[in-house]
């Protein structure tokens, strides 16, 4: 945090510091998508920098501009959104420090060995798939096909072929496909929680009188809620509103079973069967989305006695990056150097899954991509899981 709080107060504009005046938020995504490319490309040693909540007088002193704290509870979380759109994977943070009294953000881009970074899906009219940014002295300008020629001929030069790399399951061999067991999901706390208020909901319901409907009601509550958790005279109405939050009350109890109790750890190994050392690699995956097929974007919070506890920053930054779309997960990670001759984990914490027994007998299919900075192309492939 020192070293944060330390670029923000003496950092100058740079080839490999940007200062910005306004939080990116919600309704600038694009712009942080161009000025987190334009960093990564630029011919900067080690870390870049983006400072927001910064601004300059007419004289060249800083003003700081406090950042609401909301724009660091991850809504909307930029690392998310990186992960989404750029390729290769860059390792960003965006942490806040305080500057003479005010809140300031800062992102910390890692060192960037891999470029060119470039869209990898469309997000815009104005940024679409392929583009690419540089930043030149404190400006962000779109990279040419000369530019782009420039950097992958470096990046080649002394590259491995796709060809010479393996990825898989781990084992006594690298597999292609792995078996996944699936759970009833009935028994999330969430469910078990709605069944109880859906019987509570059709007595409430039932044509007759009162009366009758009120014992009835109360000799249920005490057979499904025991006898020492009082009874409380509830409208069908009033419980439809419970049973439409009873995600929301549960979703950590949910997360716990889904994550840890009933969970299925899957890792993925990656063997380089080349004549030399693949450098700064990173994976991404990409899964299909079913209703009965979760995947953990965290890891659960921490159950101690009745209360759930955060996970410690340090374990939360080793599980790799989820995102979601409509009909695909994606899961992005960095590795790190993978040398020649010896299989490397490629998950730090491995993804969490669970599986709901309706896709039991069916088999999905992952597709990935490593990328390196002296990969002559990304190794791309698909594996299989198959439930039972």
């Amino acid at each position: 945090m020192d070293r944060l709080l330390r670029i923000a107060r003496s950092g100058t504009p740079d080839t490999g510091i940007q200062f910005r005046m306004h939080a990116y938020g919600k309704d600038d995504i694009r712009a942080f998508l161009r000025d987190v490319l334009a960093m990564a490309n630029a011919s900067v040693e080690g870390n870049r920098y983006i400072v927001v909540g910064v601004d300059f007088d007419e004289k060249g002193r800083k003003i700081a501009r406090s950042i609401d704290s909301t724009d660091f509870s991850g809504k909307p979380s930029y690392h998310a959104l990186a992960s989404e759109y750029i390729e290769p994977p860059i390792r960003i943070r965006y942490a806040p420090v305080s500057l003479d009294g005010q809140r300031v953000g800062v992102f910390e881009i890692g060192d960037c060995q891999d470029r060119p970074y470039m869209m990898r899906a469309d997000f815009s009219e104005k940024l679409r798939r392929g583009d690419a940014y540089t930043r030149i002295k404190n400006t962000s300008i779109k990279m040419g096909r000369r530019q782009l020629m420039e950097l992958f001929e470096l990046k080649f030069r002394d590259s491995v072929s796709a060809r010479d790399i393996e990825v898989g399951f781990p084992g006594e061999i690298i597999h292609k496909d792995i078996l996944i067991p699936t759970c009833d999901l009935s028994a999330m706390p969430s469910a078990l929680a709605s069944a109880k208020l859906e019987e509570m909901l059709n007595i409430r319901n039932r044509p007759t009188s009162s009366g009758s409907t009120t014992m009835v009601a109360r000799l249920t509550h005490a057979r499904l809620y025991g006898t020492e958790d009082p009874y409380v005279d509830r409208s069908p109405e009033d419980i439809l509103i419970e049973l439409n939050q009873i995600r929301s009350k549960y979703l950590h109890q949910d997360n716990h079973f889904l994550f840890h109790d009933r969970a299925e750890k899957m890792q993925l190994v990656v063997l380089n069967q080349g004549e030399e050392p693949i450098v700064d690699a990173s994976l991404a995956l990409a899964l299909p989305n079913h209703d009965s097929f979760y995947v953990a974007d965290t890891l659960p919070k921490r159950a101690i006695g009745d209360r759930f506890v955060d996970r410690s920053p340090d374990e939360i930054a080793r599980y790799p990056a989820v995102t979601f779309k409509n009909d695909s997960i994606h899961v992005a990670a960095k590795i790190g150097d993978i040398p020649v001759g010896e299989p490397v984990e490629v998950f730090v914490s491995p993804l969490r899954l669970c599986v709901g027994s309706d896709l039991r007998g069916r088999r999905l299919g992952v597709r990935y991509s490593l990328h390196g900075q002296n990969l002559r192309a990304p190794a791309k492939g698909k594996l299989k899981i198959t439930f039972r």
